[in-house]
């Protein structure tokens, strides 16, 4: 216990800056060839700890760090003919792990995130092929009221309208009496997010896709009012501007390999040009 408390009284020392070498030397346990220094344990004890929470603290991390020497020397014993797979499998993590960090911090720095709507439609006009739907897609405006909504004969003419100026009218007068509604059909939504948020009855897309356009679904609380403003099915070309996020990350990758590329190129010759690198290979 007296050896406990003066390690309490080193670590909070050593809080304050105040250390000293011979104290981090002090042994506090060994398992077998490992051995736990009083200063491996300097960042245990959080500021303004008691000492009490301090020393059990201390107990319970030199407890679990014996135990883990304990088994790790056993699983040593009994693994020898593997633990050069396990030495090389280490050394690899390891390398990966630097190399990642390495890699990740140079993006960081040197990244040019910023992607041009010219630099997105070339890609997109110079990959056709990459970019067909897997799934069918609508532009579409949705509204739903209530049962006693006002002038709905009205809506029915306004919402079957291409006139901007009726569309502004059936918008105002959806915030005023909708219980939900969409109204941007410029942007492309996947067709089965819409029957989400829509109970549309449809036993096989593509043709229910083909054969409505203006669609009113009552319910035991409204009606729902869909124009359906335009389609894509599956297999088809897709539009740019529903590909325009994925274009975009496809060409930020596609930088942030060069950029990988051109440093591992950069070491490379760096260590030919200091005479860093030697092999001996028997000539071909």
């Amino acid at each position: 216990m007296f050896l406990f408390l003066c390690l309490i009284v080193f670590l909070q020392a050593c809080k304050s800056g105040d250390s000293k070498s011979a104290a981090d030397e002090r042994v506090i346990a060994r398992v077998y060839d490992q051995v736990l220094y009083a200063a491996d344990l300097k960042n245990l004890v959080p500021p303004g700890s008691t000492p009490a929470d301090s020393l059990a603290l201390v107990r319970q991390f030199v407890q679990n760090w014996t135990r883990q020497q304990a088994v790790l020397h056993k699983a040593e014993e009994n693994l020898q003919d593997e633990m050069e797979d396990v030495e090389a499998r280490l050394e690899e993590y390891r390398n990966s792990l630097i190399t990642y960090a390495y890699e990740s911090e140079l993006i960081r720095q040197k990244l040019d995130t910023t992607v041009s709507e010219s630099e997105i439609k070339t890609f997109y006009e110079a990959n056709p092929g990459n970019f067909m739907l897997k799934n069918n897609i609508v532009q579409v405006n949705y509204f739903k009221l209530p049962n006693n909504a006002p002038k709905l004969q009205k809506v029915r003419t306004l919402y079957r309208s291409s006139q901007a100026r009726d569309l502004k009218s059936l918008e105002e007068y959806c915030y005023q009496f909708a219980t939900e509604y969409y109204f941007n059909d410029e942007e492309w939504l996947l067709f089965e997010d819409l029957v989400k948020k829509v109970p549309l009855q449809t036993y096989n897309q593509e043709q229910f896709l083909r054969n409505n356009r203006f669609i009113e679904i009552p319910d035991s609380a409204g009606i729902y009012f869909v124009n359906i403003k335009g389609f894509k099915i599956k297999e088809s070309p897709s539009p740019l501007t529903f590909e325009q996020d994925n274009i975009r990350n496809l060409i930020l990758n596609k930088r942030k390999l060069e950029l990988i590329s051109a440093m591992e190129n950069d070491a490379y010759q760096d260590a030919l040009r200091l005479q860093e690198i030697e092999t001996w290979l028997p000539k071909p």
